[in-house]
């Protein structure tokens, strides 16, 4: 199968106006494919370098790093045999010159006119289906991809209709925040006032009324869906004999007496209420006691924003490698339970008292 190298950037580019000569940084998002064989030279550089003494090696891989790349590839000397250190780009004591005019070429301009990137090496291999039946999807960063695409479809065509929202007396939205494998602590993730700020500026549109907003989240809802660990046929005694989420077998509900999950009692009912409803499968999974246990963004955001919450995920397996793999049924369970969700939760919980 052909692997596919690509690199994701977003660039800082300086860009003079000819006629007034300002001066304005653009930021750019582009897609720079080129084949990894600026990475192998680095790699073989070491390599070869190993029969040298330590402290060589370290001086010398500095200095080669730091050289400049002539346009047929060959390395310029830093500092010639007269002693006097040649010109240089100015960014080239930060990044490597032969990355710099990689990515110049590739957006357009010059080395010195880019300030800075940020720079993300992706496998681009095409997601597939496969398996004896094609029960399986091989793919990377299904977690979270998965989820996000499947509550993004609910909602899509939970709205397609004119009639869709005729008896609707609720908001469905969908929230998709980034930096949750690192913590959620930045300006995008769940720990920021993104998610509460989109709250109150919603309700403010509906009225000016102050007390509308924390009565419109004491009677919300928050699906925190997010992929879970399937059962792993070579490792089976790491999962309880009775929480063992398995493919193919619908949405996993997770429970942590740690508040790891946000899950209670009232949440998972009605999420399990809706697949009862629909004959949809469901899971429940409780962690081994005597085992760490991962986290979402659901007690980030029900103890941020006061709302109740949910947690649940798709069973997969190799979560976080490169490749990670998922059943198809499952994803179709997904998006009609996240569907069903999005149409009949109103309904539901006008039905639904709770005494404490």
């Amino acid at each position: 199968m052909t692997s596919h190298h690509f690199l994701k950037a977003r660039v800082i580019i300086k860009e003079v106006n000819t006629i007034n000569f300002n001066l304005h940084y653009s930021f750019s998002v582009k897609g720079i494919g080129w084949s990894t064989s600026f990475f192998n030279i680095i790699i073989l550089y070491f390599i070869h370098q190993n029969t040298l003494l330590l402290n060589n090696l370290t001086f010398l891989m500095q200095g080669e790093l730091n050289k400049p790349v002539a346009e047929n590839g060959s390395v310029e000397s830093v500092v010639p045999t007269d002693g006097k250190k040649i010109k240089e780009t100015k960014n080239s004591p930060k990044h490597h010159s032969l990355l710099l005019q990689l990515i110049a070429a590739r957006t357009g301009c010059e080395p010195d006119d880019i300030c800075d990137f940020e720079l993300q090496a992706c496998d681009t291999q095409p997601s597939t289906i496969a398996g004896a039946m094609n029960e399986f999807i091989f793919s990377g960063r299904l977690d979270n991809l998965c989820m996000s695409f499947c509550s993004l479809k609910a909602l899509i065509e939970s709205t397609s209709s004119e009639s869709s929202l005729q008896d609707e007396t609720g908001v469905r939205m969908v929230a998709l925040f980034d930096h949750e494998e690192v913590g959620s602590d930045s300006a995008q993730g769940a720990g920021s006032p993104v998610m509460l700020d989109a709250l109150s500026r919603i309700t403010s549109s509906f009225s000016s009324d102050t007390k509308l907003l924390p009565k419109a989240i004491q009677r919300s809802f928050l699906v925190s869906a997010d992929m879970a660990h399937a059962l792993h046929p070579n490792y089976m005694d790491r999962h309880e004999e009775n929480h063992q989420p398995r493919m193919h077998s619908g949405l996993v509900i997770k429970h942590n007496a740690n508040q790891r999950y946000a899950t209670n009692a009232v949440t998972s009912f009605v999420f399990r209420e809706i697949a009862t409803k629909h004959g949809l499968p469901i899971q429940d999974f409780v962690v081994r006691n005597d085992m760490p246990c991962g986290s979402t963004i659901g007690p980030i955001l029900a103890s941020g924003v006061g709302i109740r919450t949910v947690d649940v995920g798709a069973p997969q397996l190799s979560m976080h490698s490169i490749r990670e793999m998922c059943a198809v049924d499952d994803v179709e369970h997904s998006y009609e339970h996240f569907k069903a969700f999005f149409e009949e939760f109103s309904h539901l919980d006008a039905k639904i008292t709770v005494d404490i």
